[in-house]
């Protein structure tokens, strides 16, 4: 028994596991198991099988270094996406008393005290003077 239990310990050694994106697609597939279960649509059963074969695929995947590199794809979008939410939430809540314009320039976005009128503002990563109206 205790040969066996070298065995497997052997075989998930040199396997990729557990990531990000791995907890992202299993997610997905728990979302879409359930949808499926009410919808009963054929193309989420299909999808569900897709998405599970993928997980299997990457977890007992022996090329650590692609596997990596789509995890490391996926948390730049993830972050990108977390960066936009964020920025429209502030947004919402500063709605009322500023205004958010992007620098011709640079193309950061700029916070803004909201003023009537047109007036100059300084971009503060690139320090280039450019106007607003609001």
């Amino acid at each position: 028994m205790n040969g066996f239990k070298d065995k497997l310990i052997n075989f998930f050694r040199q396997r990729y596991g557990i990531d990000e994106l791995y907890k992202f697609l299993l997610t997905m597939f728990i979302i879409i198991w359930v949808l499926n279960i009410f919808i009963r649509s054929t193309i989420l059963y299909w999808l569900n099988l897709l998405i599970c074969f993928f997980i299997i695929y990457r977890m007992f995947s022996k090329n650590v270094y692609k596997r990596q590199k789509e995890n490391i794809k996926f948390l730049r979008i993830k972050d990108k996406l977390k960066g936009k939410v964020k920025l429209s939430r502030r947004k919402w809540k500063d709605r009322k008393t500023h205004i958010y314009r992007k620098c011709p320039n640079c193309k950061a976005e700029v916070r803004l005290p909201k003023k009537k009128g047109k007036h100059v503002c300084t971009c503060p990563n690139c320090k280039k003077d450019f106007n607003v109206k609001c």
